[in-house]
């Protein structure tokens, strides 16, 4: 079968991949669909160490092709999307509904793969959409509407669990709050539409790319701005909650400098492992807080329903996300233009 491999110098559309027979407790799916996230380009740049060979992809959707003993929940030709969310279900974290706090979810590649001769291959974030087929954890597939467009329903997955769920499950932005958003890529549109289903009041949104704006105030956002120079224009006193969706340290600073009093910055794009990012502690006595976010804080068996009916309902964009669509043929274009920013989101579809 064709999957996308990054065997630790390049990207490769392979097609000499097979996958296992899902064991108790897993699902395998036929992946329809799967967008091209920051993450997986974060694998091939370094910026996530992950041994390789390995194949990419974590933000997927599919139709179950089989199901191992003691799954329940889905059933051959359920449509699911798929979490990157391994969690075991029955530690202190996951009973306190913190599955992304979980241990054994976090930094435990598998190798379910292997290539014509038998070389085992790893599975990135526990998923590995970027193949046709994949084996999950049975708690990772979360059965999804049939209606729902699978390239529009693979961004949940990642995309719209984290953003989303950083505004919901993290900050928990209120009614007439005032939000900053920096980087209107995926995530950052998911949080200007989170902060708009959670009421806020002023959405500005900043991107160095112009020709977002467009996009960002389709998705909610009040404001626009091509640098953070502005903000303080627009709000004097600053803001409620400010998010950095880019992974840069001197935008994370500048996020915290922004901030009103009781203010809260929160973490979401992804810089170097060993990166370190500076502010002024006396700024901190202000009730201002910094807040790291994993996946959301979300909980997938929860919120991908959640979203799916906000979906349904008008009230989630997710046709909107999806930019353009490749074949897996077709990777290398789909890298290319997500690196140069003429796309929110693209998907690779099989």
């Amino acid at each position: 079968m064709r999957g996308v491999l990054f065997d630790g110098k390049r990207i490769e559309v392979v097609d000499d991949l097979e996958v296992r027979e899902p064991g108790p407790g897993e699902v395998r799916v036929a992946v329809a669909a799967a967008g091209l996230c920051h993450s997986d380009l974060s694998v091939v740049d370094g910026t996530i160490p992950f041994p390789v060979p390995v194949v990419l992809g974590h933000e997927g959707a599919g139709v179950v092709e089989a199901v191992g003993a003691g799954v329940g929940h889905v059933a051959p030709g359920d449509h699911v999307a798929l979490s990157t969310l391994a969690n075991c279900g029955t530690c202190a974290e996951c009973d306190r509904g913190r599955p992304t706090m979980c241990r054994k979810a976090i930094g435990r590649p598998a190798r379910p793969f292997t290539r014509a001769g038998g070389e085992p291959v790893y599975q990135f974030a526990s998923n590995s959409a970027f193949a046709e087929r994949t084996v999950v954890k049975a708690v990772q597939a979360v059965r999804i509407p049939d209606d729902i467009p699978l390239p529009s329903a693979a961004l949940i997955g990642c995309g719209v669990l984290t953003g989303v769920g950083a505004v919901l499950n993290r900050a928990r932005v209120d009614r007439g709050d005032r939000v900053l958003v920096i980087g209107t890529g995926g995530i950052g549109l998911n949080v200007i539409q989170g902060a708009r289903i959670a009421g806020a009041l002023r959405i500005v949104a900043v991107d160095a790319n112009p020709a977002k704006e467009a996009v960002a105030r389709r998705f909610g956002a009040t404001d626009f701005l091509t640098s953070t120079e502005g903000v303080r224009d627009l709000l004097p006193t600053g803001v409620d909650h400010a998010f950095e969706c880019v992974g840069r340290t001197e935008l994370i600073r500048e996020a915290i400098d922004l901030l009103d009093r009781h203010g809260q910055a929160v973490l979401l794009g992804v810089p170097p492992a060993t990166a370190e990012a500076s502010f002024l502690v006396s700024s901190m006595y202000l009730d201002k807080s910094i807040l790291g976010c994993r996946y959301g804080s979300s909980r997938p068996q929860r919120d991908i329903a959640l979203y799916a009916g906000l979906y349904r309902a008008g009230t989630l964009l997710l046709d909107e996300l999806v930019t353009r669509t490749y074949p897996v043929e077709d990777f290398a274009e789909a890298v290319a233009d997500a690196e140069a920013g003429r796309v929110a989101r693209g998907v690779v579809v099989f």
